[in-house]
């Protein structure tokens, strides 16, 4: 589709645009090269289907993927499409020819492609004016060809014939290798076609000082010059092309400072390559392996200069709590400070982040990145179960590529970046191999310095790499994979610490996300409060970002809807002449949101807050248990029936809950005589045990909870309401160690529970309890279960049947 400027002196046409990769494409000029991004294909598939021409713009970054507007050159060429080769791996190789340039209007999406509005250029062949700077620049380019002995002497002979300045200009300027990208793209945009070859014979000065320097080290050998004809029956174009491509293949494996072994493997797949057919299978293959071995980073990491005090400040500004993991943090970067200051190297820490969902893993993996300066690469394993997915494929086939530990180093450019594993506990096998076990090479210290991928083929190091793993629990991780892992566990955020995260950081950023500020939206404390108890229950944050954006965007069209109606009303009173009395529709009114408001934008509150019960019951307990979104309350009921010694367990129970209530009741029934019950009564005696809400408990932690319950309901005794506890129970009758104690005292101090009882072995982990719940509740250590007994049990007047192990219990102190 052409269209006219209104100068009317240049067309404007509308043409599939296909953005280059670190590549540009001068006009008069064959080129081949590889197309595997959706919307490239498209536009080639499009660029076909009609005139066959293009529009070929290099990206500003290359490794963006999805280039937008602003990320390609405004200045392109125009260009046809020769030819399409369809590769095994879902790839394409094009030869296209570039004929004219041309300026890049706008951007508008098109079915699967982008189409771009171009004006072409009309080129100024000042033929007169630049006729001395022709001649000259020829007489280089003569020269260097000369030296160079890479281009063909028709070739040759063809570009000194040339009188056209532009035509002579851009493709000379093809052949000359030592160009970057840059420079090419310098040379597109110049519109002055004398300074086009005064730009030129700066390149070819600058080449031929180069060679003049060693000439012996970039000429190709005699073989290699007078070898076999890469593809007889191909183009001269392509044939050419092919030359070019070794030449710059050679000069880039000179200037690279590959290890021994990897420069004598690059030199001898060079070798083959020039005795294959440019078109080739093979050949692609041994393209692409020179290419990763080419763009990999070789050697030591860069220095860094590390600031321990800028380090602690990242990690308090970008995250909340977690003091544990930053104080680990920040002695990695105090050792590795010390020892670069006397020229020593740390090896990279093998850390593993365990918690549950929404905590900040991630997020906490990349902070350590800025802290400590290095770049940050992540690959989410969940669902890997291939075992060439960590150590690569072996180049048997086309589409054969590294396996992704050796990806996410040629991605971070170093050897030395922030490596994260997420999702380690997700791994999977199958018949093709087991990754965990793959793994175990990657993080080992003693291993890793010579890691071997199979693509490669090659001993890398990757000793210099800081990796990071994270995982919701340990029980997906294979024991050798443990063994070779820092754990550092985080658990879930008391409330003070999701008020204060979503204050600082998730309110900010969804109101910044969604185009509103202060003066659209206030959130009270007494109202963010309510949102995090009433519609969120988890140890992390994530659902709580969701609620926060779901009242943001109501908000925002609030917002919006008030601003279209003052607009429309103003307008209605200009057209009936009114001159004063405007609404400035920008002037929102501020929504300070209340527990009302957030009703209407939620709907009623999805989680109700577990209390205890009002009044001290019979066979009824507060136990504690840790659930995947943190601690919670679980009430345990038993009840004793005149039966036949049945048993049951109801509820969402798991395996090791119904383990740890057999051992329970197993126990109690070797104290029948201590209890004061006859031989007989369990005979006689049926025990329900019911967990009346679905929590899905699963764990050793209920033992002691169990045993208070039917103890208090086959002797009538009431348990104190406010007490809470969690504990396992040996068939002797020992309370033993559980874990998760911090989540369930924050549970308790949330259900309003005064005293807790737990297993005398999990004081030291009282220290990572908060001080304010630490003080907000009295915490009993237990050793036995005569003293939970004693403790939660309500003293009565003795009654028949009344068990003596709880004759002395009476009101705890």
């Amino acid at each position: 589709m052409v269209f006219r400027s209104p100068n009317q002196r240049s067309a404007i046409r509308s043409l599939p645009l296909l953005p280059l990769r670190d590549l540009v494409v001068l006009p008069f000029a064959p080129i081949s090269f590889i197309v595997g991004r959706q919307k490239s294909i498209a536009a080639m598939q499009a660029a076909q289907q009609g005139d066959k021409e293009i529009f070929l713009a290099a990206q500003r970054q290359p490794e963006t993927s999805e280039p937008a507007e602003e990320d390609v050159h405004t200045m392109g060429t125009i260009a046809v499409v020769v030819q399409v080769i369809r590769l095994p791996d879902n790839t394409q190789r094009v030869l296209v020819e570039g004929k004219r340039r041309g300026r890049l209007l706008r951007l508008t999406p098109e079915g699967a492609c982008t189409m771009a509005e171009v004006e072409e250029v009309i080129e100024n062949n000042a033929a007169g004016a630049a006729e001395g700077a022709l001649k000259a620049t020829k007489q280089l380019f003569e020269e260097y060809a000369r030296i160079r002995n890479s281009i063909p002497s028709e070739t040759l002979q063809q570009l000194l014939a040339m009188e056209d300045v532009v035509r002579f200009g851009f493709s000379a300027a093809r052949h000359i290798q030592s160009m970057k990208t840059p420079e090419r793209q310098a040379l597109l945009e110049c519109d002055d076609p004398r300074e086009r070859l005064e730009r030129l014979q700066a390149a070819l000065r600058g080449e031929l000082e180069l060679l003049s320097v060693d000439r012996r080290r970039t000429r190709p050998r005699k073989p290699d010059a007078r070898a076999i004809e890469p593809d007889l029956s191909s183009p001269v174009n392509e044939r050419d092309e092919f030359r070019a491509e070794l030449q710059e293949l050679e000069q880039k494996i000179i200037d690279k400072e590959l290890p021994s072994e990897a420069l004598e493997r690059a030199q001898k797949e060079l070798r083959k390559l020039r005795l294959m057919s440019p078109m080739s299978a093979e050949a692609t293959v041994v393209r692409n392996y020179l290419d990763w071995i080419l763009s990999m980073p070789w050697g030591p990491p860069p220095w860094v200069a590390l600031d321990l005090e800028r380090a602690a400040e990242v990690l308090d500004t970008e995250h909340r709590g977690l003091h544990r993991v930053k104080q680990r943090i920040l002695e990695y970067v105090a050792v590795m400070k010390r020892l670069d200051e006397i020229g020593r190297r740390l090896e990279g820490p093998l850390l593993c982040l365990v918690g549950p969902p929404g905590v900040g893993k991630t997020s906490l993996a990349r902070s350590i990145a800025t802290a400590t300066g290095r770049p940050f690469v992540r690959i989410a394993l969940g669902g890997v179960r291939d075992e060439a997915e960590i150590r690569g494929h072996r180049r048997t086939y086309i589409g054969a590529m590294p396996g992704r530990i050796i990806q996410g180093v040629r991605k971070a450019g170093s050897t030395g970046p922030v490596f994260l594993l997420d999702e380690i506990d997700k791994l999977s096998s199958d018949f093709r191999g087991d990754p965990a076990s793959a793994l175990l090479e990657v993080l080992d210290p003693e291993q890793n310095r010579a890691f071997t991928d199979h693509y490669l083929d090659l001993d890398y190091d990757l000793s210099n790499v800081l990796f990071i793993c994270t995982a919701n629990n340990l029980d997906g991780i294979p024991v050798p994979l443990q063994d070779r892992l820092e754990i550092v566990r985080l658990s879930g955020y008391t409330g003070a610490e999701k008020e204060s995260i979503a204050r600082h950081h998730l309110i900010p950023r969804q109101m910044h996300a969604h185009g509103i500020d202060e003066k659209d939206l206030v959130i009270p404390t007494a109202a963010l409060r309510h949102l995090i108890e009433g519609y969120t229950r988890e140890a992390g944050v994530r659902n709580l970002d969701r609620e926060i954006a779901t009242i943001c965007r109501k908000v925002a069209r609030r917002a919006t809807a008030r601003e279209e109606r003052l607009k429309k009303e103003n307008e209605q009173k200009r057209e009936a002449g009114v001159t004063e009395g405007f609404a400035n529709p920008y002037l929102s009114r501020t929504v300070h949101l209340g527990s009302a408001h957030i009703g209407k934008m939620l709907g009623p509150p999805r989680h109700r807050s577990a209390r205890i019960s009002p009044e001290d019951g019979c066979g009824f307990v507060n136990g504690l248990a840790w659930t995947a979104v943190g601690g919670v309350i679980v009430p345990i009921e038993a009840i004793a029936l005149p039966g036949t010694g049945k048993i049951t367990l109801t509820g969402k129970l798991g395996e090791v809950f119904r383990e740890s209530a057999q051992a329970a009741i197993t126990w109690m029934q070797s104290r029948a005589d201590s209890l004061g019950l006859a031989r007989d009564f369990w005979e006689h005696t049926d025990l329900h045990v019911h967990i009346p809400e679905l929590w899905g408990v699963d764990g050793p932690s209920a033992g002691i909870t169990l045993v208070t319950a039917i103890i208090s309901a086959v002797c009538r005794l009431p348990v104190r309401r406010d007490v809470a506890m969690t504990g396992e129970i040996s068939l002797r009758g020992q309370v033993r160690p559980i874990g998760g104690l911090k989540e369930k005292l924050l549970a308790a101090q949330q259900a309003g529970v005064r005293c807790v009882l737990i297993p005398a072995d999990n004081t030291r982990d009282l220290p990572e309890v908060p001080r304010s719940t630490r003080e907000a509740l009295d915490i009993r250590p237990v050793s036995h279960m005569d003293e939970v007994l004693a403790a939660a049990l309500v003293r009565t007047e003795k009654a028949a049947g009344e068990p003596a192990a709880v004759q002395e219990a009476g009101e705890p102190h």
